[in-house]
């Protein structure tokens, strides 16, 4: 392991001594889980990222269509049948 030092405000050293006090654990034990599970948060949309994007969806979706339905399928199943099928033999243009 590596060993490194970081400057905290005296709210987080409490609050780090506490947890470690509390869980009975080592104190860097408590900072790597911790910096473990924010790093798997990471990557996750936040609250307000979630909600963005659901109300653009339901925008969309209230949009009226502006091709046929018939025209969608067919397009979808031609690209089902071209993904069986291994892709294009043609360059798209």
């Amino acid at each position: 392991m590596a060993k490194v030092t970081f400057t905290v405000d005296e709210a987080t050293v409490r609050t780090l001594r506490a947890m470690a006090e509390r869980l009975g654990k080592p104190q860097s034990m408590i900072v790597r889980e911790a910096v473990a599970e924010y790093g798997a948060r990471v990557g996750r949309l936040t609250e307000a990222e979630r909600r963005r994007m659901l109300a653009a969806i339901d925008e969309i979706m209230e949009r009226p269509a502006t091709r046929p339905k018939t025209d969608v399928m067919r397009e979808l199943k031609e690209v089902r049948r071209a993904r069986r099928d291994g892709g294009r033999r043609h360059r798209a243009e």
